[in-house]
């Protein structure tokens, strides 16, 4: 199903009196992923950057292990955030694909305050606690 383009109101906020999904939610939360994506695209050109700056030239072997340091955790930063534009890329399609806001695992509606909190939601509260209960019991064996 294609989606229109929807203008909305600068203050629109989803509320729990519409119909759940409707083209101004979707719409809603296609701009928000859009702009967390754009966000964590345009941080991981500066990391790039500053990587980019060649060799490290610091002569203090502290220095040296400090900036060793730093790069790593920019790695893994960076590496956290590919993985988190991948799962945005996939809630656009489901928006897309006009499953948005569904649980995966129940089909039941998601919910609009856990959708705000985490846009990238793909299981209900009780859907995702139950996953956390069975890799529990899974990583105590």
């Amino acid at each position: 199903m294609a989606l229109m383009m929807l203008t909305l109101p600068q203050d629109y906020r989803p509320a729990e009196d519409e119909e759940f999904m409707d083209a101004r939610q979707s719409e809603y939360f296609r701009q928000k992923l859009l702009r967390w994506r754009n966000d964590l695209l345009r941080e991981a050109d500066g990391t790039l950057a500053s990587l980019s700056e060649g060799g490290i030239h610091e002569a203090d072997i502290t220095d040296r292990a400090s900036v060793e340091t730093d790069r790593a955790l920019e790695l893994r930063t960076r590496d956290r955030a590919r993985k988190l534009i991948s799962k945005i890329d996939q809630a656009l399609a489901r928006i897309e694909g006009g499953t948005y806001g569904f649980c995966e695992e129940t089909g039941e509606p998601i919910g609009l305050r856990r959708l705000e909190a985490r846009p990238i939601a793909t299981l209900s509260i009780e859907a995702q606690e139950r996953h956390e209960r069975m890799e529990r019991v899974h990583r105590d064996d």
